[in-house]
C-alpha cells in the first residue's frame, strides 16, 4: 500500500454488519497495534468518522453494493492514499490478518508465499531464518446476523532459510475456509474453500434491501464500544 503521510499507528476503519464480528475485529486489530474502529451505520460513516487520514478501510461482505461504491468514491476523494480491502468472511481474526497483509503488501514476494490448492498446503521460501505463523479460519454457521467460526494455529515457530511446505490439517473444511501466513510483521491471506452460493446470494444490492434481519447499532470511537 502507499505510505501514509501521517505518523503513528496505521488507522483502520471496518464497515460491516454483524455487531459481534465488528467488535471482535476492533479488539483483534488494536491488539496488533493499529488504531481501529468499526461501524455498521453505512449512511453515517462520513458524519461519524474523519476519513481524511485512513490507511485501510475494510468492507464486510454484507455491505450493500451501492453503499460500497458510494463510500469508495467519497473516501477516495478525501483520503487518496487509503487502501480498500474486501473482507473475505465475517471472522475477526481473518479480517485482522487481511489488514496486516494489506499494510505489508510490499514486504513479501507473492512468488515466495503461495497456497497449493491441490496439496492443501502453504508453500514458502525464506531468504533468512524467520518466525513463521500459519493459521486457518472457517465458518461453522452462516446464520445472519451473527455467523460462527472456528480457527486453528497450524504452525508457529522458527524456520531456516530455504523452501518449506506446511500442510493444512484435515479439520480445515473445503468450504468457507481461509489460511493466513505471517513472516515477522508481514502477512499473506489465501482462500482455501470458497463461500457457498447460499451465502453470497444474500449480499444486498442496495441499502433498502431488507432480506437480512435487523442488527443492533455499532459505532466504535477510540476506546469506546
Amino acid at each position: 500500500m502507499n505510505t501514509s503521510p501521517r505518523s503513528g499507528p496505521e488507522r483502520i476503519l471496518v464497515i460491516g454488519r454483524s455487531p459481534s464480528v465488528l467488535v471482535a475485529t476492533v479488539d483483534a486489530l488494536r491488539a496488533k497495534g493499529y488504531s481501529a474502529d468499526a461501524t455498521n451505520q453505512f449512511d453515517r460513516v462520513l458524519d461519524d468518522y474523519d476519513v481524511s487520514d485512513l490507511d485501510v478501510l475494510v468492507f464486510g461482505g454484507m455491505v450493500p453494493a451501492d453503499a460500497r461504491r458510494q463510500l469508495r468514491e467519497d473516501i477516495s476523494g478525501r483520503s487518496p492514499h487509503v487502501t480498500f480491502v474486501q473482507g473475505l468472511a465475517g471472522i475477526a481474526g481473518l479480517i485482522a490478518a487481511q489488514v496486516q497483509a494489506a499494510i505489508s503488501a510490499e514486504d513479501l514476494d507473492n512468488r515466495d508465499v503461495t497456497y497449493d490448492e491441490a496439496r492443501r498446503s502453504v508453500q514458502l521460501t525464506l531468504n533468512d531464518c524467520a518466525h513463521v505463523t500459519v493459521e486457518a479460519w472457517w465458518h461453522t454457521s452462516f446464520v445472519p446476523p451473527e455467523p460462527r467460526s472456528a480457527s486453528v494455529r497450524v504452525f508457529d515457530g522458527q524456520l531456516d532459510a530455504g523452501p518449506h511446505t506446511i500442510p493444512l490439517p484435515d479439520q480445515v473444511p473445503s468450504e468457507a475456509s481461509f489460511a493466513g501466513v505471517s513472516i515477522g510483521s508481514s502477512a499473506r491471506v489465501f482462500t482455501v474453500g470458497p463461500m457457498p452460493g447460499s451465502v453470497t446470494q444474500l449480499v444486498p444490492a442496495t441499502a433498502t434491501d431488507n432480506q437480512l434481519p435487523p442488527v443492533s447499532q455499532v459505532t466504535t470511537n477510540g476506546d469506546e464500544r
